[in-house]
């Protein structure tokens, strides 16, 4: 089996589930407990993501933030997988924001691609992806130069109990970041990091 971001052969196992990649350092999921995808939607069907919950507003208030303080209401802006309840696009609406969503199972948007955005949004997404080098390849390709991705998910780090880590045991996460995997990314695609947390990554086209 191959990395799913940078095709190196995976010889690593971490447990009966998952990779380490020696290259980028992401944790892969062995692709035979991939879920299909009407198992897939059933289970995101079980989140609660209420638009109007503050709970869930708290949540995804940094990526929020971040957008507010950083784009500007004339500016074009992708919710990429925003799922069943779209509330980082509704709270910047209601500022005056134009955002374009897009989601696969409950909000399909095929014609998103036509677009070209000067910041991109994904919030709990990015650890779904099953391709992430094409997922992102095409992301930086609608993203206008100089333009910011948003991207939040929770990066791995060592201090973590991986065995019993939540988002290794969600059966939908199949491609799990660690900061090395981030910076493998920013080089790859000549990006520049602004932000990188254990939740909330920015990053840029040069």
């Amino acid at each position: 089996m191959e990395c799913t971001l940078c095709n190196t052969t995976l010889h690593n196992k971490v447990d009966e589930f998952y990779f380490i990649c020696d290259c980028c350092g992401a944790y892969v999921k062995y692709k035979k407990y991939y879920l299909n995808s009407e198992e897939e939607k059933e289970r995101y069907k079980e989140h609660n993501n209420d638009i109007d919950n503050p709970g869930y507003q708290k949540f995804t208030s940094p990526i929020t933030t971040a957008i507010l303080e950083n784009q500007s209401p004339e500016e074009l802006g992708l919710d990429y997988g925003c799922g069943t309840g779209p509330v980082i696009s509704k709270q910047l609406m209601d500022n005056g924001y134009q955002v374009i969503l897009h989601d696969p199972y409950f909000n399909l948007n095929e014609d998103f691609v036509n677009y070209s955005y000067d910041y991109i949004f994904s919030c709990e997404v990015f650890e779904h992806f099953y391709n992430p080098k094409q997922e992102i390849e095409m992301l930086l390709k609608i993203l206008k130069p100089e333009g910011r991705l948003y991207i939040m998910t929770h990066l791995y780090t060592i201090d973590i109990d991986f065995a019993n880590w939540y988002y290794r045991n969600d059966p939908t996460h199949v491609f799990i970041y660690t900061s090395k995997t981030i910076e493998y990314i920013t080089d790859k695609y000549n990006l520049v990091t602004e932000k990188l947390t254990a939740r909330v990554i920015i990053v840029s086209k040069k």
